[in-house]
């Protein structure tokens, strides 16, 4: 995913607010559901890397757009591109 901000931010900035927009949206449950986990932030290009549950990808896609807050400060998140391996997103990306 591509982060769209003039901000910095470290990646337990970036994962919590992930996290607080997914249990926003769909409780405790729904998040328990997505096995969210952040693979990959390179500050300097304003990337991440996460990977997530096939079922929970759709619901990843809304939490993230939801997104506009990272540590007070202000941030646009936008998916780059999808894939069913890290081997094969690297590839495309």
């Amino acid at each position: 995913m591509d982060i769209d901000s003039t901000e910095t931010f470290d990646s337990k900035e970036l994962i919590d607010a992930i996290w607080s927009a997914v249990t926003k949206l769909y409780g405790e449950y729904g998040a328990s559901q997505t096995s969210l986990t952040l693979i990959d932030y390179d500050l300097t290009k304003k990337t991440a890397v996460i990977r997530v549950a096939n079922v929970a990808v759709r619901m990843i896609q809304a939490a993230l757009s939801s997104i506009a807050n990272v540590g007070n400060k202000p941030v646009a998140m936008h998916v780059l591109t999808i894939s069913g391996t890290i081997k094969a997103l690297h590839k495309k990306a």
